[in-house]
C-alpha cells in the first residue's frame, strides 16, 4: 500500500472537513448572530469549542458512513476512489458557499463517495444510502419545518401574557444555550463523518481492521479541523439563513435552534443516520417562521435553497467521478 496515497488522503479529509466548518457554521450561529443573541465572533469561538466537545460524544454516525454507504474499496485504486469523493465534496461546499447557499456538506460527501464509487467498479451499498441518506434527505427537512412550527406555537402560547421585551430579553439569554446545542449537535454529526473517511482510508491501508475502534487521533485531528472552519466562519451563508429567509426576533431563533438540535441528537444516538445539519436548520428556520405568517417566510429563497439540496448529490458525484477518471489515468492506470 502507497503510505503517500494514504498520508493525501487524509489530508484532503481534513480539508474537507475545514471546509465542512465554514461551510455549515452558520447553521449553528446564524440565528443567535441575527437577533443579536450572540456577537458574530463570541458565537463563532462558542460554536467550535462545541464543535469539538460533540464530536467525541459518540461514533455510530462514523460507522454508518465507513461501513454502510459503499464496500470498501481495496489497495491503491481504493485509496484513490476516496481522495476522489473528497474531491467532489470539497469542490460542491466551495461553489455553493461561493453563492451563498446553505447546501449540505454531508451530502456533498455522500455524493462523491457513490459518484467515485460507480466510476472505479467499487459496489454501491443501495440499502444502505437509501435507508441513511436518502430516507432522513427527504424526512429531515419535513419533520423539521413541523417540529418548528409546532415548538413556535407552544412558545407563543406559553409566554401570550408576557411582557414582550422582557420575553425577548430572556429568550436572548436563552439562546445561547440554544446555539451552543445546535453547535454541538453539529459537531456530533459532522466531524464523525470525516472519521468516517479516515477509518476507510486506514482500513483500505490495513493500518487498522474495520470493526477496531475509532483512534483517538482521528477523533482529535477530525474534531480540531472542524472547530478550526467553524471558526473562520461562512458569512456569505449566515446572511442567506440569518436574515434573508425570514427576520428572526430571539424567540423564533430559539425555537429553530431548539428544533434543529433535538433533531440532530435523536438521528446520531437512535438511528445512527448521517443527516444534514443543513437541512434540519433550514427547515427548522421556515416552520418558525411560518407561525407569524405563511408569507413572511421568503419562499422564493427557500426555493432556491432546496433546489440546491436536491442537486448536491448529484453533482458532488459527477465531480468524483471525473476526479477518479482523471487519477486513474495519472496515478493507478
Amino acid at each position: 500500500m502507497d503510505t503517500f496515497a494514504l498520508v493525501v488522503t487524509i489530508g484532503v479529509a481534513l480539508g474537507f472537513t475545514y471546509t465542512n466548518g465554514f461551510h455549515d457554521s452558520a447553521n449553528a450561529i446564524a440565528t443567535s448572530v441575527s437577533t443579536r443573541a450572540l456577537t458574530p465572533r463570541a458565537a463563532l469561538a462558542m460554536a467550535a469549542v462545541m464543535n469539538l466537545a460533540g464530536a467525541f460524544l459518540g461514533s455510530g454516525v462514523a460507522h454508518t458512513v465507513s461501513q454502510g454507504l459503499i464496500e470498501t474499496p481495496q489497495g491503491n485504486r481504493g485509496m484513490w476512489i476516496l481522495f476522489s469523493a473528497l474531491v467532489g465534496a470539497i469542490v460542491w461546499n466551495l461553489i455553493t458557499w461561493y453563492f451563498g447557499l446553505p447546501s449540505s456538506s454531508s451530502h456533498a460527501l455522500f455524493g462523491g463517495m457513490v459518484g467515485a464509487a460507480l466510476a472505479g467498479g467499487t459496489e454501491v451499498l443501495w440499502g444502505g444510502v437509501i435507508d441513511k441518506v436518502v430516507i432522513p434527505m427527504f424526512l429531515s427537512p419535513v419533520v423539521g419545518l413541523i417540529v418548528g412550527y409546532l415548538v413556535m406555537v407552544a412558545i407563543l402560547w406559553m409566554f401570550r401574557r408576557a411582557n414582550p421585551h422582557k420575553a425577548k430579553r430572556g429568550f436572548r439569554i436563552a439562546q445561547t444555550v440554544s446555539a451552543a446545542g445546535m453547535a454541538l449537535g453539529h459537531g456530533l454529526q459532522d466531524a464523525q463523518k470525516t472519521m468516517g473517511i479516515v477509518v476507510m482510508a486506514l482500513v483500505i491501508a490495513d493500518v487498522q481492521g474495520a470493526d477496531d475502534p475509532i483512534p483517538v487521533w482521528v477523533k482529535i485531528a477530525c474534531a480540531v479541523m472542524l472547530s478550526l472552519g467553524t471558526y473562520a466562519g461562512g458569512w456569505r451563508i449566515m446572511r442567506t439563513l440569518g436574515r434573508k429567509i425570514i427576520e428572526l426576533d430571539p424567540p423564533q431563533g430559539f425555537a429553530a435552534e431548539t428544533t434543529g438540535a433535538s433533531i440532530m441528537f435523536a438521528t446520531a444516538f437512535l438511528f445512527k443516520a448521517p443527516i444534514s445539519t443543513t437541512h434540519v436548520i433550514t427547515s427548522a428556520i421556515m416552520g418558525v417562521g411560518a407561525t407569524k405568517r405563511v408569507n413572511a417566510v421568503r419562499w422564493g429563497v427557500a426555493k432556491n435553497i432546496i433546489l440546491g439540496w436536491f442537486i448536491t448529490m448529484p453533482a458532488a458525484a459527477l465531480v468524483a467521478a471525473v476526479c477518479f477518471w482523471l487519477a486513474d489515468l495519472a496515478f493507478v492506470g
